[in-house]
């Protein structure tokens, strides 16, 4: 490891261990929030890809209904998201349990965001290099523009950080993510409840 990614890397684990422990109470009451609304389980779980590709399991509190169709395939995004899980996206409380997957090493605080696993055979070469850093909880492409921008647009922002990594940098993008979760702009991609599939 080198000495710019143990900085980095330390950086995490002070930061989510002590964001774990301050936020712990409001942590509960989503849990708990969540459970209510929408009943068990309150979390989400999905495997995604994160360094150099190797899955990993990220979790995140729920915001959608396990509804499904007349076939038992799962409705459209627009159809299971609740009005509070409409509040969850837009405030990012819903994201708040990946600060696990930092302190364990799955993620880091900053990062290309981890997206699908059925998406690694799309990549183009270019387009894969954003998994040459760990996943971020936030990340460059997320305060510009987040899902309101184009695939190809969030990956080029993707590379231009792995390019040019480094703490303060995280620090900028951290304060940075904290105002423009303040103006809840760029939550959903145009027309879609959350953000359009990458068919490559």
């Amino acid at each position: 490891m080198t000495r710019s990614a143990a900085v980095k890397r330390a950086f995490d684990i002070v930061i989510s261990a002590s964001a774990l422990l301050i936020l712990a109470p409001a942590l509960g009451v989503v849990w708990l929030m969540v459970r209510r609304m929408m009943g068990p389980p309150a979390l989400f779980r999905q495997v995604r890809p994160g360094l150099n590709g190797r899955p990993f399991e990220m979790i995140k509190f729920r915001t959608m209904r396990d509804a499904t169709d007349s076939d038992g395939a799962p409705l459209p995004d627009a159809e299971r998201l609740t009005p509070f899980g409409r509040w969850l996206r837009a405030t990012s409380l819903d994201e708040l349990p990946e600060l696990w997957n930092v302190l364990r090493g799955d993620m880091s605080l900053v990062g290309p965001r981890p997206l699908l696993m059925e998406y690694l055979p799309l990549y183009s070469p270019g387009q894969a290099r954003r998994h040459e850093v760990r996943p971020g909880v936030t990340g460059w492409a997320q305060i510009n523009g987040r899902n309101a921008v184009s695939w190809t647009r969030k990956f080029e922002l993707d590379v231009w950080y792995v390019d040019r990594q480094n703490l303060w940098l995280d620090v900028k993008i951290i304060v940075m993510t904290l105002a423009r979760i303040l103006k809840r702009d760029g939550i959903s991609a145009p027309g879609s409840a959350t953000a359009d599939r990458f068919e490559g």
